[in-house]
């Protein structure tokens, strides 16, 4: 928990963004993805200053439990003094004990944001997905809250003024908002209509321009006239030169490869899976993984 710190901006985490939208995608299924398709609502969620704190917390916890189907867990909030938002003890169940850093029994308006992160440990824990190495872990539970339909909670919870900032989770506000852009665009979902916090619908832009990217390159047929023109360049070198080894192309967004015929692979925009497709013209190829179908002119 950053608490009037400098706060990372950017992109620095893409890669394991991306990677860890594929793992889900590979360990869930895409039928199971597609029942996250409603999320937590803001109602669900609030916690005023008359609420008495522990039944209110439970039932933040407990919004957190059904939405991602853990009915037989329980978790177990209390608070202390910590120099990080929150902690979660991670045995065999069915309890789970959470604690929650002191501070956030005066703002309790970011409880759901710190508990959505903690229980979605839990039911990475309960599916054994994980990466190796603590920051990447991390960063694969923020990306799986964002796009499971719970963490915009954790962006919205980002703040800042001239004197004080706070941002949740190991994602940098951008990086939030490019997940949360990618399920906006799988579920045809506006997060944006929830944002409290300034800061937090500008980061949200700027991570979705950046996916909006993502869907605007070659050798997709709605890439731009100068990716396409430098595809096209690239395409012929690589039609006219035998290809011993694979042949990144447009900064690493594409390789040829040649398996007679030639080919060309990139990642598929939705879940990242990579995708190879024979070039030979116009191709519509359908991403195994998320089932998304891609126009291409390869």
């Amino acid at each position: 928990m950053g608490t009037g710190r400098e706060v990372e901006r950017g992109f620095p985490h893409l890669d394991t963004v991306r990677a860890s939208v594929t793992a889900l995608y590979k360990r869930l299924s895409y039928d199971t993805v597609r029942t996250f398709d409603v999320s937590v609502a803001p109602g669900e969620v609030a916690f005023s200053d008359d609420d008495e704190l522990y039944l209110g917390v439970q039932r933040i916890a407990r919004v957190m439990v059904r939405h991602l189907r853990l009915p037989d867990a329980h978790m177990i909030v209390s608070f202390r003094e910590m120099e990080h938002a929150a902690h979660v003890e991670l045995a065999a169940g069915p309890e789970y004990f959470i604690e929650l850093n002191s501070r956030f029994k005066k703002h309790r308006r970011d409880i759901g944001a710190a508990l959505a992160h903690e229980v979605m440990h839990v039911y990475l824990h309960r599916l054994d997905l994980g990466f190796p190495g603590h920051r990447d872990n991390e960063i694969l539970t923020d990306t799986a809250a964002a796009y499971l339909g719970a963490g915009w909670l954790l962006l919205d919870a980002f703040r800042q003024d001239s004197l004080t900032s706070q941002k949740l989770g190991y994602l940098t506000p951008e990086e939030f908002g490019y997940v949360l852009a990618k399920r906006a665009a799988l579920f045809d979902e506006d997060p944006a209509i929830w944002f409290t916090s300034p800061q937090a619908y500008e980061a949200y832009t700027a991570g979705r321009d950046l996916a909006r990217r993502d869907t605007h390159r070659p050798p997709l047929t709605t890439a731009g006239w100068v990716g396409r023109r430098r595809y096209a360049r690239e395409r012929r070198w690589a039609q006219s030169h035998s290809l011993p080894e694979p042949v990144p192309g447009g900064d690493g967004l594409y390789t040829f490869e040649n398996n007679s015929p030639l080919r060309v692979s990139f990642d598929c925009p939705t879940c990242h899976q990579r995708i190879r497709v024979p070039v030979r013209g116009r191709v519509r190829a359908r991403c195994g993984l998320c089932r998304t179908v891609l126009e291409c002119d390869t």
